[in-house]
């Protein structure tokens, strides 16, 4: 990927302080409203009843935004030597987040189906979420000295995660007009994450006048996780496997 990534692709252009820091902005900005408001709902009606494993799972993936913006925050001043320093920590954290990940998503389900029976189809979102979150950002780890390859492919494993706060409050919104079927599916899962994702293509189109090639490979396999974690959710024998990784 590293020789196709190359090709007179700037690496850098002066947009980019402000825009990549701005991208991550959003982020948050979809992570408090979803998480924010569904929390607060749960609390006012349930008080906190969650299992121990999600305020795990919410101290691992806040922290991991937090040291994402620091991390842009640090290239954007100018400060490398220290953002390859907390690259380190940011692996660990990432390891652990694939380990945290699918285990709270399996605690929910089963919490769940033994409420009111609920199949964990939902599992298929949850589980493509995390191979995504691995993939790009271990491929943009593994790519760290291609600035231009790395800094994409961990962009797009962060948007690619943030689909889960989208979900719980903004892509509703959108996806109301379109209704049932694949597209309003499609739209109330992924709207927000992928609109990111889009975003960041159209400002290298702006800038460089093309599209990186580590980005177009990981926008192609963005697209093929999302579909297939479409799919499952409608699929029997996806059901029937889903309920065996909760033990029924």
């Amino acid at each position: 990927m590293t020789a196709l990534a190359m090709g007179g692709f700037p690496a850098r252009h002066s947009a980019d302080r402000n825009v990549f820091l701005i991208l991550v902005g959003l982020v948050w900005i979809g992570v408090l409203t979803g998480f924010g408001t569904s929390s607060y709902q749960h609390l006012t009606e349930f008080g906190l009843d969650y299992p121990w494993i999600v305020h795990v799972h919410a101290v691992t993936f806040v922290s991991w935004l937090v040291l994402f913006t620091v991390q842009t925050a640090l290239i954007r001043t100018d400060r490398a030597s220290l953002h390859r320093k907390l690259g380190v920590y940011g692996a660990i954290l990432a390891a652990a987040m694939m380990v945290i990940g699918p285990a709270t998503a399996l605690t929910v389900n089963v919490a769940r189906f033994a409420k009111d029976g609920t199949p964990p189809l939902f599992l298929a979102v949850q589980f493509t979420d995390m191979l995504a979150f691995g993939t790009l950002t271990g491929a943009g780890l593994l790519l760290r000295h291609n600035a231009g390859a790395h800094k994409r492919l961990v962009l797009l494993g962060l948007f690619y995660l943030s689909d889960a706060g989208f979900a719980r409050f903004i892509n509703p919104f959108v996806a109301q007009p379109i209704g049932e079927g694949f597209w309003g599916d499609m739209t109330a899962l992924y709207f927000g994450s992928t609109f990111l994702m889009i975003c960041l293509g159209v400002y290298d189109l702006v800038t460089r006048r093309r599209l990186h090639m580590a980005y177009v490979i990981g926008m192609i396999w963005v697209f093929a996780l999302e579909i297939t974690a479409r799919s499952l959710l409608y699929n029997d024998t996806w059901k029937e496997v889903s309920l065996r990784l909760i033990g029924q």
